[in-house]
């Protein structure tokens, strides 16, 4: 009873959330549809395409309309653009909006030509990108919103782990760093569980032994089971898990212990009834790396033309405010393991470098391998203003066009701090380093590491041209309202 009772409530909120979107959608998609017909007929060109073709009239076109929403909305259902395993985080809801949209069209597209009906093409045109970019915003609002209520532990699955204790601290771990996601951790089953403990220096519940799963869980606390570990459960005890669940209410995870991995590179293929996972490794292919450069010219060219003003005034308030250069040159490690010049404007005094060895002991942000002083006194005036924006950094738009550096990348060490790196770190120079990155987005000085390693890294082995303007979004999210700064 309480099983059935904790699976209805968990599903009670999927549902509400996925009609909600749905009205969101249809309410979007009538926009789409009738505002494309209106900007296009508005025109004359109605009278234009009825010309072309008499079966169709002013009136065929509103019924047209009125169809291609109801056919679009049934596009969205087939693919399950709504579906909990893909709300929330990631960008597979996105990619099934935009893909179910092109789907449909084209088959619009073939249906036209076989019947000779000889459809408004730009009607069509019109429609299609609008109803793609509002689909994708109104979806992007109700993320918003659906984040905001996961970050307070609301609209997220109750996960109960499984699994040996060092496995499941770790997934509890990475579990917790995306509260977007929607798991929340409630608690545990390890093989020597003992009742009303937390797991080492966690405060994960310890709710039972490997052997309490079924009863943990028809107690209405889990409505999601996640193994973390099949070390310690024979493939036998999973499928009697498995069994115990309620089926589409009730939800089992394998989640093994593969951390920085991104989708695209994890392959699921069932062999003999055993479900194996093939790990590609990280190619970084000639295309992969043309495309990237070709983005990386583009956006500096006009990103160098576009504040072309402001770094002239720039330059004048460095040159006016302080003895010294403008222009700060550094020696960095990039590509390869190869050193390059790093432009900055410069923000410190002239002889910043040499006071640095009397300032060790009394750093206060920053790691064990960078140094970061929240008030360093030998940063200027202003240079501290740009700091906090990150203007210091736009010189680096010279270093992207020159080709040492990429708009997006791991942050550009010193050749003192690669001399510290273990040897798993040196994958970072794989790829160029770049002006912003992971590192940048993800808490800058106020990372660890091990957390700043971890990553530049997961960029490194995951990239992709999607994930380098999401960085770049979030950005200039971060340049607006910073919290510190890794130079």
């Amino acid at each position: 009873m309480g099983a059935a009772t904790s699976g209805a409530r968990s599903d009670q909120w999927r549902e509400r959330y996925a009609r909600r979107l749905w009205f969101s959608d249809l309410f979007v998609l009538v926009w789409a549809a009738y505002g494309a017909q209106i900007v296009w007929f508005d025109g004359g060109n109605a009278q234009v395409a009825i010309r072309e073709d008499s079966r169709l009239s002013d009136v065929s076109y509103w019924v047209f309309s009125g169809a291609l929403v109801v056919v679009w909305m049934w596009a969205l259902s087939l693919v399950d653009s709504r579906s909990h395993r893909v709300i929330g985080t990631g960008a597979a809801e996105y990619t099934r909006v935009a893909n179910a949209s092109f789907t449909l069209f084209g088959f619009i597209a073939i249906l036209a030509f076989l019947t000779r009906v000889d459809v408004a093409r730009g009607y069509l045109l019109v429609a299609l990108p609008l109803g793609i970019l509002l689909l994708v915003i109104e979806r992007w609002l109700w993320r918003q919103w659906l984040i905001a209520h996961r970050s307070v532990g609301k609209y997220s699955a109750q996960v109960l782990l499984v699994g040996s204790e060092e496995s499941v601290t770790q997934i509890a771990r990475e579990l917790r760093r995306s509260p977007s996601a929607g798991y929340t951790v409630i608690g545990a089953c390890v093989p020597r569980g003992i009742i009303d403990q937390t797991l080492g220096d966690t405060d994960i519940p310890i709710m039972g032994t490997i052997d309490d799963v079924e009863s943990v869980v028809h107690t209405g606390a889990a409505d999601t089971v996640a193994i973390t570990s099949i070390g310690d459960l024979p493939p036998m005890r999973v499928k009697q898990i498995s069994w115990s669940l309620e089926a589409g209410r009730q939800h089992l995870i394998l989640a093994p212990s593969l951390v920085d991995i991104a989708g695209p590179r994890i392959h699921s293929r069932p062999v003999a009834g055993l479900p194996l996972i093939h790990v590609e490794t990280p190619r970084f292919s000639a295309g992969q790396r043309l495309l990237k450069r070709t983005m990386d010219l583009a956006m500096s060219v006009v990103g160098i033309i576009v504040i072309s003003p402001a770094l002239l005034i720039l330059a004048l308030c460095v040159k006016l405010s302080s003895p010294g250069p403008v222009i700060f040159s550094q020696t960095r490690v990039g590509l390869h393991g190869t050193e390059f010049r790093m432009l900055k404007f410069r923000s410190m005094v002239v002889n910043a470098e040499a006071l640095l060895a009397g300032l060790e002991r009394d750093r206060d942000a920053g790691n064990e391998v960078l140094f970061k002083m929240k008030n360093d006194p030998r940063v200027t005036p202003v240079g501290r203003f740009m700091r906090r924006f990150s203007l210091d950094e736009l010189p680096q738009l010279f270093n992207v066009l020159g080709g040492s550096m990429s708009l997006v990348g791991p942050r550009p060490p010193l050749a003192s701090e690669v001399a510290l790196y273990a040897d798993h770190v040196h994958r970072r120079f794989l790829v160029k380093p770049g002006v912003t990155g992971a590192w940048q987005v993800g808490g800058r000085s106020s990372l660890s590491w091990e957390e700043s390693v971890r990553l530049d890294l997961s960029y490194v082995e995951n990239w992709s041209l999607v994930g380098d303007f999401v960085i770049l979004l979030k950005t200039a999210k971060a340049a607006l309202a910073p919290a510190g700064n890794a130079h």
